[in-house]
């Protein structure tokens, strides 16, 4: 069965004749999504590999989306599913990303709109596991630990340095940037300090709807620093905001952590994980880019390579802890 037939299935036989099925433009995943046109208004639909055959109970994108639904946090509805053909029919949350917002905006709306999206993740943040969502069931049994953090550091080294950019860096300079690599994750794996993260929050997976933010993509959720999103937020691939705005954003979030009792760091130590954990977001994110142009073909990302490399030079500045990863990421940083 096709991805047209898949979705069909999901509507009562009497419309499927009358159904408009348009795809949208994909991300870097291997899911496909759909715009579907029926009697009685539109849906998106999704065709997920991994969901093929799997029981609902153990899909990720249906667990995190009840919990966070479960907890405020507006994410899209559900309408049917397929587990059979891997579908699902969602709803439609419009096409407006907040990335499409921001060059609307002056500066006092931005600063209220991103205020309003860091109240949303720290509501995020502060879920916890209760009776039925024990801390060994996902999200809350995957962290950022040092195995995920040094995995996506050997997939910047193997896309971008090995492939992408090959020939900048010899093999004695990534072998020597990998050991900085192990030592800058061993500064990030704080459990004490862990909470939960949607793990991609950046202006491409927060839509607008009727002027009410809808956080989709939210199905690799895991425990890691509040930093880690904020620095999606704050430090994206896909737009670049002012740095003074940035810095009261920052002071924001932590201010809002500290209100609602998730998190024990000073200011100091809050800003100085920031930028170590931006340093590492910031590297994985060339990686994927870099696959995504040169294995997968999708020449889509390749422009947001440059900028998020520009991103890596305030970090390495800042923090000493970075001064010889970035001597050595000089050959891609200072083009």
């Amino acid at each position: 069965m096709n991805a047209l037939d898949s979705i069909r299935q999901l509507y009562p036989v009497s419309e499927r004749a009358s159904l408009g099925i348009r795809r949208l433009k994909g991300d870097a995943s291997t899911r496909s999504y759909f715009r579907v046109t029926a009697p009685h208004g539109t849906a998106i639909a999704c065709i997920d590999p991994a969901f093929i055959n799997a029981a609902p109970d153990t899909y990720p994108f249906l667990i995190v989306r009840e919990l966070l639904a479960t907890h405020g946090v507006r994410v899209p509805e559900v309408y049917g599913m397929s587990g059979g053909t891997g579908s699902l029919l969602l709803e439609d949350c419009g096409d407006l990303m907040l990335q499409d917002e921001i060059p609307q905006l002056d500066r006092e709306q931005l600063s209220a709109r991103y205020r309003q999206i860091i109240d949303l993740l720290v509501k995020i943040q502060s879920i916890r596991p209760d009776e039925k969502a024990l801390e060994s069931a996902i999200p809350f049994s995957l962290s950022f630990d040092h195995e995920k953090l040094m995995f996506e550091f050997d997939f910047f080294i193997e896309h971008a340095l090995k492939d992408y950019f090959a020939g900048r860096l010899g093999e004695s300079a990534i072998g020597r940037l990998r050991e900085e690599f192990l030592a800058i994750t061993d500064l990030l794996v704080l459990p004490e300090h862990f909470v939960l993260n949607h793990r991609d929050f950046h202006c491409r997976n927060i839509m607008l709807f009727r002027n009410e933010p809808v956080i989709i993509d939210f199905q690799d959720a895991r425990m890691g620093l509040p930093q880690y999103d904020a620095v999606s937020l704050l430090r994206d691939s896909y737009v670049r905001l002012d740095a003074n705005l940035v810095e009261e954003l920052k002071r924001y979030h932590f201010e809002q952590l500290r209100q609602h009792g998730l998190t024990t760091m000073s200011e100091e130590e809050y800003r100085r994980l920031f930028d170590l954990m931006a340093f590492q977001r910031n590297v994985k994110a060339v990686g994927t880019f870099c696959y995504q142009t040169s294995v997968v073909g999708n020449s889509s990302f390749e422009a947001d390579i440059a900028p998020t490399l520009g991103y890596l030079r305030d970090y390495i500045e800042a923090r000493p802890e970075l001064a010889t990863a970035g001597e050595l990421l000089e050959p891609l940083i200072s083009r």
